[in-house]
């Protein structure tokens, strides 16, 4: 199943970027430009037909697809043509060069809506997840000092919550006097406790409050920002008593996938800001160091996890992870770099802006810009682009993200 999933993922991460540049071919042809070739996958053409003046067809590599539109630029050896794109105007040339980015923003607006109606949202009433819980407490027999954690062996020690006479269910409502509202503030009173010290809990237990005196034990425990450091702890888990996800009716699933639409693409602007910070982990990953899982993925990386959901039959990760593919995919195709399509877009408006300025100063307009120039620098991106995807893809076989571990 595992196997079955990643190929599954695979499949749609190639039908999301055919979809991408059949955004552009269908633009380009509504506006009247010429596009000759259009094909799912790289290398030697398994199967093609032609209708009209396009060329349709299936190559041997399935790693993506194109489309071919007809004087991209002045400098194209083709740019001569009557129905060639940069003939068009500014705005709709941009239609077309973003139009990649808005099918893969539909692809992923579509499949919100349903998680929405099917499988659920996260419940807006917990914005922090599970840290957004009450501590109500479900006490653990044992500590496990180290990590990975794992289940109780018969040499771990007793949990000191068990010792103090905790229970299931008991809600924890202080700290050595400092109250706790939630489960994250509970982890955050906890942990900087010194060890060998006796510390007070104030729970909440048929209907009054108790107070017990708990001395912590040293652990072991992974922070937020991926280093494990020793911490307190007492050995006791979170019993959820609000649902973590909210399911929604047709109409009311539009309003709330549009708010978690726009979480998410929060969300993706600073994965991409933390891009740089993140690459000496996946070297030290690739080294055999714990892989952080807040490290970039490739397609690799990302197929794995598709495979870990269906083995698991997790159809709604499935679903999140297509979501996140696609909205990553949508606003990094739009970053203004060469060859991306939103380099191609910003030049087009710095030569819509700037022949503007030039006809207000009384000045010839200076014309086109000269795609030959940004050779260099276009040549620079795709090395970086290159190398980072090795990169990606060397950690991804070698130590991949799981999404159980």
């Amino acid at each position: 199943m595992s196997v079955l999933g990643i190929v599954l993922f695979a499949l749609v991460i190639l039908i999301s970027v055919s979809l991408h540049e059949a955004g552009h071919m269908g633009t380009a042809k509504a506006f009247g430009m010429r596009v000759t070739r259009y094909f799912v996958g790289f290398g030697p053409t398994l199967w093609s037909f032609r209708r009209g003046e396009t060329e349709y067809g299936v190559k041997g590599i399935p790693l993506g697809g194109f489309v071919k539109i007809v004087g991209m630029t002045p400098q194209d050896e083709d740019a001569d043509d009557p129905k060639a794109m940069w003939r068009f105007p500014v705005w709709k040339r941009s239609v077309v060069m973003s139009a990649g980015s808005v099918v893969h923003f539909i692809l992923a607006g579509v499949a919100i809506w349903l998680l929405a109606i099917f499988s659920g949202l996260p419940n807006p009433a917990l914005p922090n997840g599970p840290e957004s819980q009450p501590a109500v407490l479900a006490v653990q027999p044992c500590v496990v000092k180290t990590l990975p954690l794992r289940e109780c062996a018969a040499n771990d020690p007793a949990s000191p919550a068990s010792q103090a006479g905790l229970r299931d269910g008991d809600k924890l409502v202080a700290v050595n006097g400092k109250p706790v509202a939630t489960w994250g503030e509970a982890i955050e009173q906890i942990r900087p406790l010194a060890v060998g010290q006796t510390a007070s809990m104030t729970v909440e237990r048929d209907g009054g409050q108790q107070t017990v005196q708990i001395s912590p034990a040293e652990v072991e425990r992974k922070m937020t920002d991926g280093s494990v450091r020793k911490v307190a702890a007492i050995g006791v888990g979170l019993t959820s008593t609000v649902p973590y996800t909210v399911t929604y009716g047709p109409v009311d699933a539009v309003g709330a996938s549009a708010k978690y639409a726009g979480s998410m693409v929060t969300a993706t602007f600073e994965a991409l800001k933390q891009f740089p910070q993140r690459i000496p982990a996946l070297f030290s990953a690739i080294g055999g160091a714990e892989r952080d899982p807040n490290t970039p993925i490739s397609v690799v990386g990302i197929s794995i996890l598709g495979g870990e959901a269906v083995e698991r039959g997790a159809w709604d990760m499935f679903t999140a992870l297509f979501i996140g593919f696609n909205l990553f995919v949508g606003i990094f195709n739009l970053l203004p770099l060469l060859p991306l399509d939103g380099g191609h877009l910003f030049i087009a408006w710095f030569e819509k802006i700037r022949s503007w300025v030039y006809a207000r100063l009384h000045k010839p307009d200076p014309g086109r810009v000269d795609y030959f120039k940004l050779m260099p620098l276009t040549y620079t991106v795709i090395l970086i682009f290159g190398a980072f995807t090795l990169l990606t893809v060397t950690a991804d076989l070698v130590n991949p993200i799981s999404i159980y571990k």
